[in-house]
């Protein structure tokens, strides 16, 4: 792939990438090497944390390397950058055109414009799946030639308005910019990295099968290579049941007795923050291929996952309240849309279905299921409340189909039912 990047004709190369498969590492090197060989580019994100954590990345990697930070007035870079002193930062592509390498987000590159800079001969397009195609036509006249790095089964681009209109053409603006790009030029080279560092032996598995069925990976590492262990003894509640069952297996569904309820569902919410106080309180800790002893699994290695907004505020809540450390160097409690891209330890998912009467488009969509299930390097937590197969079974998949719009498999019913299926072997069952 980076051959073709190098050395190839063709105007873009694509590279699928499941969770955990060393996407940044990727962008990293072919950055280094196209500096190496004399060649200056610009590298798109689509967030201003990826940025500066490429920016991060590239300056530890290449030290001597001048690489260009571009950002908004209103947002400036990261303070942990200063520490680079070979990193410039400005909100002027003009002061950092001496850089061999300049990053920025996508939003950021469609304020420049061609005439302001001479068009760069290579580009990197990071999370290229998750960029909208009008985004990428906003900046495809700054660059000659880019690579496209990116995973296909996670979420889809965001859009805050309706794109039914669009459905089917070749230019939906809503569509993510791989699609749009291999929809007018399907000759181009396309490449997949078919191993994830980061799930363990137990969770690459049922991640593959449930959400890259055609496209299967497997786990960097073996079984055995990772394990979660307690150093205080479980009390025989719920949460500490179900963390000895992760431990041991690597997954765990807490269910709670069968209950349509708000979304902010106290019991589950509560439920949630418990399994995390409980993890701390154990001493938890985790043995992996990259150390040579145990590490503490400390609360900044914990992330707890939501479908939405204001139940992510809920469990922060409720973690405050059982005196579990959040914000910088505490716990992250967000939805799958920030998560994504993040790697943690441990995680506790809230599934998104738990407790709800219907079966919604946005609570099935494939790739919210499949951020919340791939962001642990060890043990995932599920808490859910029972019933969740018995409502995707009466609310089967009724989406339109739509001319010229490729069907996207598996769908997020089919996907649902195999995570259930598999978490069922996991199950302990609790009433709060």
């Amino acid at each position: 792939m980076l051959e073709s990047t190098l050395r190839g004709t063709a105007r873009g190369v694509v590279v699928d990438s499941p969770p955990g498969a060393g996407k940044s590492t990727l962008v990293v090197r072919a950055a280094r090497e196209l500096a190496a060989a004399g060649e200056s580019l610009m590298i798109v994100a689509q967030t201003n944390a990826q940025v500066d954590d490429l920016a991060d990345r590239l300056a530890s990697a290449e030290p001597d390397l001048a690489v260009g930070r571009l950002h908004g007035a209103d947002s400036p870079p990261d303070p942990a950058l200063d520490r680079h002193p070979s990193l410039l930062k400005s909100s002027a592509v003009a002061d950092l055109r001496p850089c061999k390498v300049v990053i920025a987000t996508a939003a950021k590159w469609a304020y420049v414009k061609s005439a302001d800079a001479e068009p760069w001969r290579h580009a990197i397009v990071d999370e290229a799946y998750q960029m909208r195609s009008d985004a990428l036509l906003q900046v495809a006249g700054l660059f000659e030639r880019a690579l496209f790095v990116g995973d296909p089964g996670q979420l889809d681009p965001f859009s805050v308005v309706g794109a039914e209109q669009w459905a089917g053409l070749s230019y939906d603006p809503s569509a993510s910019a791989v699609v749009t790009l291999l929809a007018h030029n399907p000759g181009l080279p396309q490449h997949r990295l078919p191993v994830s560092w980061r799930l363990p032996a137990s969770a690459a598995p049922l991640v593959s099968r449930a959400f890259y069925p055609y496209t299967p990976f497997r786990s960097g590492t073996g079984q055995g290579d990772r394990r979660l262990a307690f150093g205080v003894p479980g009390d025989g509640g719920g949460p500490d049941r179900v963390l000895d069952e992760a431990a041991e297996s690597g997954w765990g569904l807490l269910e709670l007795p069968a209950r349509h309820t708000p979304r902010t569902d106290p019991e589950a919410v509560r439920a949630v923050a418990l399994v995390v106080r409980r993890m701390l309180d154990r001493g938890g800790l985790t043995y992996s291929e990259s150390a040579s002893g145990p590490a503490p699994l400390t609360a900044d290695r914990i992330a707890v996952g939501t479908a939405h907004r204001d139940q992510a505020a809920a469990v922060r809540g409720a973690l405050a309240e059982l005196g579990v450390p959040g914000g910088v160097g505490g716990v992250t409690v967000d939805t799958a849309n920030r998560l994504q891209g993040r790697e943690f330890d441990v995680t506790v998912v809230l599934h998104p279905l738990s407790g709800r009467p219907d079966a919604t488009a946005f609570h099935l969509e494939t790739g919210r299921l499949c951020v919340l299930a791939s962001r642990h390097r060890h043990a995932c937590v599920v808490v859910c409340r029972a019933g969740v197969a018995d409502l995707l079974d009466e609310h089967p998949s009724s989406e339109p189909v739509q001319l010229g719009v490729t069907v996207k498999f598996p769908d997020g019913w089919e996907a649902n039912h195999a995570v259930l299926a598999h978490l069922a072997e996991h199950r302990v069952s609790w009433r709060p």
